[in-house]
């Protein structure tokens, strides 16, 4: 097959521990080609068909020098077998707009995934909320007046940006309000901006499960990215240590009921947070943890993930 990852630049991929390279490396495996576009090169003239410039890349095999390009060109996106979309967050207009360009793709015969239309309708926090069986108190709001209602009512509570990704703007405040106001101008910029607002989850110090979802199943493995020091964030971006464990049959179950709805949807791969026993995010921009994963445990999920996108562009 050829497969193309819309992505971020490539020059910036941290190959040991990228969960994209690890996707690139399991394709190339099994002998198929490689092309990477980020979101920018991406465009659309009207009468024609969408197009990108990629870059054809070969694997080296090597970890700084990690891949080599073979060409460059201007390329019709729907003449790939199948299209990643795996850029990282933020979820913002440029984001919305390169699933458009995509989704017009795939009017054009490209099989995209995770489905353009789908990454649209469901941004990572607020995805949570069709789920209440599953969440813990969360509130999404840009109201400061219902945050101090809410603060008031759990005591502790943990508030966040919308479309932060990697722990990025995340705060807590504990049951003396120390600081709510100021917190919440920062988040809400003066009552403009949405954010979201969780009730703490003191489960956190055993560790913030990434469950990865692959069209509809768990893998046998979650990543718990566990909170170092003082630090209540377990994001490994925010310094959290990642440990692979054996999925619970509770997060398992979790795992299989939301999984079932989205992948119905169109949603491939899913990375499922949970503290304790309860989901706080619903990750499908490019999700995450396949490495840690398979170096620590030996369960392969790239292969697993490769496996899916094979089977998916048959269907398409």
């Amino acid at each position: 097959m050829k497969l193309l990852f819309v992505a971020d630049p490539l020059e910036a991929f941290k190959t040991y521990k990228d969960t994209t390279y690890t996707m690139m490396r399991e394709a190339t495996r099994r002998g198929h080609t490689i092309a990477a576009c980020e979101p920018r090169h991406m465009h659309w003239e009207s009468g024609q068909k969408v197009r990108a410039q990629v870059r054809e890349i070969v694997l080296t095999g090597e970890q700084n020098v990690w891949f080599t390009e073979a060409t460059v060109r201007d390329a019709e996106i729907a003449e790939f077998d199948a299209v990643l979309m795996r850029k990282d967050p933020p979820f913002d207009a440029e984001f919305i707009y390169a699933t458009h360009l995509l989704e017009q793709a795939e009017r054009e015969g490209a099989c995209v995934i995770n489905s353009p239309q789908a990454l649209r309708n469901h941004p990572e926090k607020l995805a949570v909320m069709e789920f209440p069986q599953f969440v813990g108190p969360t509130l999404v709001t840009r109201s400061a007046e219902d945050v101090r209602r809410f603060h008031a009512e759990h005591g502790d509570i943990v508030l966040k940006p919308l479309d932060g990704m990697g722990g990025m703007g995340i705060f807590r405040v504990g049951p003396d309000g120390l600081n709510l106001g100021s917190i919440t101008e920062t988040l809400n910029h003066n009552g403009a901006t949405t954010f979201m607002v969780q009730k703490f989850l003191p489960e956190i110090t055993a560790g913030d499960k990434r469950v990865v979802i692959i069209d509809g199943e768990p893998a046998p493995f979650v990543l718990a990215r566990i909170p170092q020091g003082t630090e209540v964030r377990g994001n490994l971006a925010a310094g959290g240590k990642g440990v692979a464990q054996p999925i619970t049959d509770s997060d398992r179950a979790t795992a299989r009921a939301i999984g079932k709805v989205l992948s119905a949807r169109g949603l491939l791969l899913i990375g499922l947070d949970i503290i304790g026993t309860k989901v706080t995010e619903i990750n499908v921009t490019s999700p995450t943890g396949f490495r840690e994963i398979l170096d620590q445990t030996g369960c392969d999920v790239p292969a697993l993930y490769i496996d899916a996108i094979e089977k998916a562009a048959k269907r398409a």
